[in-house]
């Protein structure tokens, strides 16, 4: 279990963009963590990831205080996080990055396995250079592929997964979401605005002004979403595309 208690995060020219923010992720659950742009969402999943430092507040993973651990020490624990614009890593192969996230050798079906869960052709792409010449959506939906192949990751973070990829792609991205969670083992928090990611989670946070203004189960938060309470009001996308 994650849990985000009183969270502050100032930018570097002082304000405050993060404003005390009380967040829980079960395990073994889904929650999507939604609200308008420049809210604080992808803020706050850096700060989850440990790229950046809280200025107050703790983080909880399974009982243990996080907080001062940096980003290697976070991902030895658990936690796996998919950027929002993805690195580019020229000489190293999508094999390479495939494997280096897994900390083992993988056959051909598995690459292929994970990289069809993200809707790649296997063949394409397994030795292909992970570099500039692959767009920002096969970037992307190769990152996501190489968080899926982190054995020892019980957290995972997706921020905006569905940017820059197209339907088809996105289609194998809510089938892979799921899958993990019919799994059970993982916990899963993806900051999204499309409304078909919404629809399968288990939990619905909305951050807005740098507070959650809403958090519930789905039964309870996407109907007042969807009805656009005032509480609830943020960009929605329908399909892979960015909400409006």
């Amino acid at each position: 279990m994650l849990e985000l208690k009183d969270i502050r995060w100032r930018l570097p020219e002082g304000e405050e963009l993060l404003k005390g923010i009380d967040l829980t992720v079960p395990d073994g659950k889904l929650t999507v963590v939604t609200g308008p742009n420049g809210g604080g969402k992808t803020s706050l999943a850096k700060i989850i990831a440990g790229l950046y430092e809280p200025c107050g507040g703790s983080i909880i993973l399974n009982g243990e205080d996080i907080t001062s651990c940096n980003i290697t020490e976070r991902a030895k624990k658990g936690v796996a996080y998919a950027f929002q614009q993805p690195v580019r890593f020229k000489g190293l192969t999508v094999r390479d990055l495939i494997e280096l996230s897994a900390e083992e050798k993988l056959d051909d079906d598995r690459i292929c396995s994970l990289l069809g869960e993200v809707g790649l052709c296997a063949k394409e792409y397994m030795d292909r250079e992970a570099d500039s010449s692959l767009s920002g959506g096969e970037s992307k939906r190769i990152e996501i592929a190489t968080v899926l192949a982190r054995k020892n990751a019980e957290m995972l973070v997706f921020d905006e997964p569905e940017a820059g990829i197209d339907l088809w792609s996105f289609s194998n991205l809510i089938s892979a979401f799921e899958r993990l969670k019919r799994e059970g083992s993982r916990s899963l928090l993806v900051i999204s605005h499309q409304e078909r990611i919404m629809e399968i989670a288990d939990h619905i946070a909305v951050i807005a002004d740098g507070r959650v203004t809403a958090q519930g189960s789905r039964e309870e938060i996407l109907p007042r979403i969807l009805k656009g309470s005032s509480d609830c009001r943020c960009p929605l996308g329908k399909g892979g595309k960015e909400g409006c």
